[in-house]
């Protein structure tokens, strides 16, 4: 069946934001410690707020998803939003090929969105910044559940006009995988992100790529474009 539009992940997907979430990370833990880049990257991936309660567990020696709520949540949720607002495109860029990709994307006549768990107002900034070809972007909001849950993905594809089975996600974790099947749609898995080919095999996407310009060469192959 023959797709009409793509939905991307855009942390680990699009963009290299690691080294400003780190920044945001450290600032908002001044004084309680401090992480590298590595460890942050094990930890994103569901939204700013489980962020934050996993560096604080993480700093208080717990389990990184342990479910008491971290002393100190509050103040530094508040501390890395007002700091990321500000720094998030200080060492964020497009991974190589993506600018290139997405072009190719829209030279087929496809329409693409971005559904993330970044807070919304920080998803719409680096749409702007970045991604004008990109029709629509979703972020978290108070009336959308965060990923794995279908509620982003399914606000995007309607504004874009179009149906679920019209449709194929593309994401670099396990949360991407989890709510392209949630939402029953194929989902493209990439390596280049914030989670290793070896984390992603077990999860079964549909299909792996190992970069960008493997994106649309796939769903030719496979008779989607």
């Amino acid at each position: 069946m023959k797709i009409r539009g793509i939905i991307f992940d855009l942390d680990g997907t699009l963009l290299n934001t690691l080294g400003d979430l780190t920044a945001a990370v450290n600032h908002a833990i001044a004084g309680r410690g401090r992480l590298d880049e590595t460890a942050v990257r094990r930890l994103v991936g569901n939204g700013v707020p489980k962020l934050i309660s996993r560096v604080l567990n993480v700093l208080d020696g717990r389990a990184a998803d342990d479910a008491a709520r971290p002393d100190g949540f509050d103040a530094c949720l508040k501390s890395f939003t007002e700091f990321y607002d500000v720094h998030n495109a200080d060492l964020t860029a497009p991974y190589a090929g993506v600018t290139e990709m997405l072009a190719d994307v829209k030279s087929r006549g496809l329409r693409s969105a971005i559904v993330t768990n970044k807070y919304d107002g920080a998803a719409q900034t680096l749409k702007a910044r970045f991604f004008e070809s990109v029709d629509v972007a979703v972020g978290a909001s108070p009336d959308i559940l965060p990923k794995p849950a279908p509620d982003g993905t399914l606000k995007a594809i309607k504004t874009l006009g179009l149906k679920l089975y019209e449709c194929v996600y593309v994401g670099d974790g396990e949360t991407d995988v989890a709510t392209a099947k949630n939402c029953g749609i194929p989902v493209v898995a990439v390596t280049w992100g914030f989670r290793d080919k070896s984390e992603l095999v077990p999860l079964k996407p549909d299909f792996i790529i190992d970069s960008p310009a493997e994106l649309v060469k796939t769903l030719e192959t496979a008779g989607m474009i």
